[in-house]
């Protein structure tokens, strides 16, 4: 959580300054909230699983 806190501060810095290179680092960002979003529903997945598997 904090590596996106603080790469969506950057792209907020960035935007008036450098607009290509804060639209890369926004692309960077989504790309890390989908990867967080994905790893949460894999370990729902597990969760749900082994909680099946063990009651």
């Amino acid at each position: 959580h904090l590596l996106i806190q603080l790469i969506s501060t950057a792209v907020l810095v960035l935007l008036p300054m450098m607009p290509t290179v804060a639209i890369l680092t926004a692309t960077v960002l989504f790309l890390l909230t989908l990867l967080e979003v994905a790893v949460a529903m894999i370990q729902a997945y597990v969760f749900v699983l082994l909680l099946s598997l063990y009651l």
